[in-house]
């Protein structure tokens, strides 16, 4: 059976427009994974430290080397990547908080992107070791961006896209509901996201029969 790891950023735990939009996407996957696992990580709820310089030198310290200072400060990093590679699906909602990610999600990147963890180097340069994950992104925008002069200010879904790119997980769907804070066109928005998620799930169907 599948596993789902489901990451929420939104400082709003009621009323949010990406965790509705999450919602959404894991009603359809209970459906179609009715026996699955759903692990839930909301970083609004459980703030993560931003990285330290103990952590960093933790990272790069071989562990037959690693102090147990150093294992303290790598223990977090440790359980999280553990709990994302326990996971098949990775479903992240985030609002655009100043043309980006929020912090707290930039802060559990931060401790997940690993060297010999969750990417490597060769001779080539980057390669990721999470190949086997599938990312879904529920991203949410007070204004309009995709098509109009404000697209090269969105560096929310580029970067989660490339840094999600990095560890080797593929993102098999990205589903954006903007111009939240227009009530002409929330509702709208809203379907077309919706939408957007039922076809995804529609094609997932098709290609596994």
């Amino acid at each position: 059976m599948k596993t789902l790891l489901r990451i929420d950023c939104s400082a709003r735990t009621v009323g949010s427009h990406s965790r509705i939009l999450a919602d959404y996407f894991e009603k359809k996957w209970k459906l179609v994974n009715p026996g699955g696992t759903i692990i839930y990580r909301d970083l609004a709820k459980q703030q993560l430290p931003h990285i330290q310089n103990d952590t960093i030198e933790g990272f790069y310290t071989p562990l037959e080397y690693l102090s147990l200072e150093g294992k303290k400060a790598t223990a977090l990093s440790d359980e999280l990547i553990q709990e994302l590679k326990s996971a098949d699906d990775i479903l992240i909602s985030s609002p655009l908080y100043n043309l980006n990610i929020p912090s707290n999600l930039k802060a559990y990147l931060d401790q997940v992107v690993r060297i010999g963890h969750t990417f490597n180097t060769n001779e080539k340069g980057y390669y990721g070791l999470l190949e086997d994950k599938s990312a879904y992104l529920a991203t949410a925008k007070g204004g309009q961006y995709k098509g109009t002069f404000m697209e090269p200010y969105d560096f929310q879904e580029p970067y989660l896209k490339a840094i999600l790119r990095h560890m080797g997980i593929k993102v098999r769907g990205l589903f954006s509901l903007e111009g939240t804070s227009d009530k002409g066109v929330l509702e709208q928005n809203k379907y077309l996201a919706q939408q957007s998620i039922d076809r995804s799930f529609k094609k997932q169907n098709h290609e596994s029969n």
